[in-house]
């Protein structure tokens, strides 16, 4: 079933990326967290749209996601929102709204649904535990976006680094998706894994994988917006390409200001009204 947005337009959804994947078309995913900048990621033509807990970092410059809460989830999405006409949207649920309870992720996942008109809800993990969490929220009527690997949110147990390598590690994750496949998430996230063992996700799994640092084989691909615009400027993983480096025109056209600012030369005539 396709919905529209409130201009008319068709939005993407979820049976959308599963027959992309059945074609063999990429999905292109971004982060964004306001509402000029969703505007430019929706018209430049992605398919999905991510409210993510990395707005930890990036927005509140917060060292991980531990610290993001719901509120500041709804906030960023209610703003996101209102940017996005045509792709799909996807909010994080934050760290500890989705563990405790059946019921606090199914009130917590409501919340998000619907305070931002959201089109689907993202959580962590493949565990028993997490794939019952996506059974229930997809039996109340929320699309879940499953996201393996490094998981951000378990960065203090973890660390930053490769998951699944070697045998362990490999079977591990393969197993996970297929569980959370088997609960219903209508897509995987795979998150600085092996390629090979991407590539193996993949192939196994009927419903789209989004890679990021994951290598080519993933049906589809995300980056967080402030790193490949280059804006989150000392941040250099091996996996990212940096599409634009607007940080650097950004610092140098502020200097042109305070600079012009200060010599007297704005504003100029044209800039003021007599």
């Amino acid at each position: 079933m396709s919905t529209q947005s409130g201009n008319g337009a068709r939005r993407v959804t979820t049976g959308d990326l599963r027959e992309m994947k059945r074609r063999g078309d990429k999905i292109a995913a971004l982060t964004a967290y306001d509402y000029l900048f969703a505007r430019v990621v929706d018209r430049a033509g992605v398919e999905v749209v991510l409210v993510g807990d990395s707005l930890g970092q990036v927005v509140l410059g917060l060292d991980t996601t531990v610290p993001v809460t719901l509120d500041d989830m709804i906030h960023h999405a209610r703003a996101v929102r209102r940017g996005v006409e045509r792709a799909l949207l996807v909010v994080d649920l934050p760290f500890l709204t989705y563990h405790v309870s059946r019921e606090d992720t199914l009130r917590n996942a409501g919340r998000v649904m619907r305070e931002t008109q959201a089109s689907a809800v993202k959580l962590e993990g493949g565990s028993p535990e997490m794939a019952a969490m996506v059974s229930a929220l997809v039996g109340a009527g929320i699309p879940v976006m499953g996201h393996l690997g490094f998981t951000p949110q378990s960065v203090n147990v973890t660390g930053v680094r490769v998951q699944g390598k070697g045998d362990g590690g490999r079977e591990r994750i393969l197993a996970e998706a297929r569980r959370l496949e088997e609960a219903g998430a209508f897509a995987v996230v795979l998150e600085l894994v092996p390629r090979a063992l991407a590539e193996a996700v993949t192939a196994e799994l009927s419903i789209p994988t989004i890679g990021i640092g994951a290598g080519v084989g993933c049906d589809g691909q995300v980056l967080v917006l402030h790193d490949m615009l280059g804006i989150n400027t000392e941040f250099r993983p091996r996996f990212l390409r940096r599409f634009a480096e607007i940080g650097d025109a950004a610092a140098a056209g502020v200097g042109a200001f305070v600079q012009a600012v200060k010599q007297g030369e704005y504003p100029a005539a044209e800039h003021t009204f007599e």
